[in-house]
């Protein structure tokens, strides 16, 4: 007869059998009973439609699961069978968890990016708009990649007045998400105009750092405008979307963020061709108007009034030859009555124009500006037009005007006398 042996024996020959020789097994199966525990270890059963098995992956391997475990979810997993031989439990210990038909890190970007979206980081509404002439921007990359020669490049032809920050950035490996987002609050806290986060192009695995939560929590709780330039132009990734503005590269990044100096040269010349014409048609038109009051005051001159006069006179003294001529056979009397007649009728118009001449130089000399300066006597201009008092009224302002003064009045009293 058999020696029974103790259940902590039993449990212990199970242990070793299941241990060693489960060492290494692929399952897949359905996620249930999803439990993720304060300690960092998930808690979980696969299943299928006859059976469930028990699942633990501690924390040491839940930081290289890129994605994030759900129920209903089908996952291949690599591990080992364990026994807690206190309870005679079994389960698998999960060493890599694999989402089944789909690579683990389309799923983690999918799923981050879902959460995001949720949380209104992706809304376009909340995005910051980029200055137009930025003079300080800070450059969140790797000191040593080509990202940086070739945005410094394009900077120097572009629009070579703006000062870059260099923040050297670990972009990818362990730790690279960690560093990019303390650069980004670095930068933020260096009031610069625009923070430029990226590098160069590369695999998902080297560009990975910007598809996680707390690179995409840095970019979005920045208070400085900020511009995604990851990769390549085909290159998507989660900083892509929650960030103001996306650049297809680096280099694109800085064609984005500064104004083109060529244009802005062309536009200054283009402005300056039309001022030139401007002043030119201005100087043109004076200069015609310039023109036309000449000559409107050349007719009215005193000059010309006594040209006319004197034009009237030679008339005169040609009428009156040819009269003479005319009546040298009349008779003496009739010469001598019409001798008279017509010099007392010259002496009349001569004493009439020497009167319109005396008035003419009288209104002269009193309208010349050096006869103006009389006690007592002002010209009165309102609205800049010279009016006499028959021309205004209470509460009109006026200016009092002499060859040396002005005055500013306001009529406050007007009767007739």
């Amino acid at each position: 007869m058999n020696t029974p042996i103790s259940v902590s024996t039993l449990n212990s020959q199970i242990k070793s059998l299941l241990e060693t020789t489960f060492i290494q097994v692929y399952v897949e199966g359905e996620v249930s009973n999803l439990t993720y525990h304060n300690s960092g270890h998930i808690y979980f059963s696969v299943k299928d439609q006859n059976s469930t098995i028990s699942c633990v992956m501690f924390r040491g391997n839940t930081k290289y699961l890129k994605f994030q475990l759900e129920l209903g979810q089908k996952v291949v997993i690599t591990g080992n069978i364990t026994v807690y031989a206190p309870r005679g439990n079994y389960q698998l210990l999960c060493n890599k968890i694999q989402p089944a038909g789909q690579g683990a890190l389309a799923l983690a970007y999918e799923q981050l990016k879902s959460k995001l979206e949720q949380k209104g980081y992706f809304n376009n509404d909340i995005k910051k708009t980029l200055p137009k002439y930025p003079k300080k921007i800070a450059l969140v990359t790797s000191a040593t990649g080509a990202a940086i020669e070739d945005m410094k490049k394009v900077a120097l032809h572009r629009w070579p007045l703006v000062e870059f920050i260099l923040i050297p950035t670990l972009v990818q490996g362990e730790g690279a998400a960690y560093d990019i987002s303390s650069s980004i609050k670095h930068a933020d806290n260096l009031h610069c105009d625009i923070i430029i986060v990226g590098r160069g192009g590369g695999s998902i695995e080297d560009l990975w750092a910007f598809n996680e939560e707390i690179v995409a929590d840095a970019i979005f709780e920045a208070r400085t405008a900020l511009i995604s330039a990851v990769g390549h132009e085909v290159d998507y990734l989660i900083s892509d979307f929650v960030s103001d503005v996306r650049a297809a590269t680096p280099s694109n990044a800085i064609e984005i963020a500064l104004p083109d100096i060529n244009e802005h040269r062309m536009y200054l010349d283009s402005i300056s061709n039309e001022f030139i014409n401007l002043i030119k048609r201005v100087l043109f038109n004076k200069e015609q108007e310039i023109i036309t009051l000449k000559k409107l005051f050349k007719q009215n001159s005193i000059e010309s009034k006594f040209d006319f006069i004197q034009n009237e006179i030679k008339f005169l003294e040609s009428s009156y030859k040819s009269l003479l001529s005319q009546k040298v056979s009349n008779s003496k009397n009739e010469l001598d009555i019409l001798s008279s007649r017509l010099e007392n009728t010259y002496s009349q118009y001569l004493i009439k124009l020497q009167n319109n001449i005396e008035l003419l130089k009288s209104n002269y000399e009193m309208n010349h500006p050096d006869k103006k300066d009389k006690n007592g006597f002002v010209q009165i201009s309102k609205e800049n037009k010279i009016t006499s008092l028959n021309n205004l009224e209470v509460g009109d302002l006026v200016s009092l005007q002499s060859p040396k003064y002005i005055a500013t009045c306001t009529i406050n009293n007007l009767r007739e006398q």
